[in-house]
């Protein structure tokens, strides 16, 4: 079974940059394409990345894209996020997702799903 735990949260300017990981436990989220995704406060959850099993392939959401990257160690079982440039309205929970399918920005397509960990950014 596979079972996600975030890490890498915390308080940052706007401009630093943070590594989120997310590991899993139940170690067979390699051979799942994996997603985040977002929470800002007092809004619905957004799509940020997702990467396929093997990393050969990745997407991006437009608000990210070239200032966060998406990679995958399969190894240790771990998605990383890796944010630059950070901006206030990066604020959010971010939650890591796994599925069996194509990767891609639709929610209902992973079925697995972390508890997520607090991004805020400081202007």
């Amino acid at each position: 079974q596979v079972q996600l735990v975030e890490s890498g949260g915390g308080l940052v300017q706007a401009g630093g940059s943070l590594r989120l990981s997310c590991a899993d436990s139940g170690r067979i989220s390699r051979i799942y394409n994996m997603g985040w995704f977002r929470q800002p406060p007092g809004k619905e959850r957004e799509f940020v990345a997702a990467i396929a099993w093997s990393g050969a392939s990745t997407s991006y959401a437009d608000s990210v894209k070239g200032r966060f990257t998406i990679s995958r160690d399969n190894g240790k079982n771990t998605v990383y996020l890796q944010m630059n440039s950070l901006k206030p309205e990066d604020t959010a929970v971010y939650a890591c997702a796994a599925t069996s399918r194509v990767a891609g920005p639709f929610e209902r397509i992973y079925e697995y799903w972390g508890q997520g960990t607090q991004v805020t950014v400081s202007s």
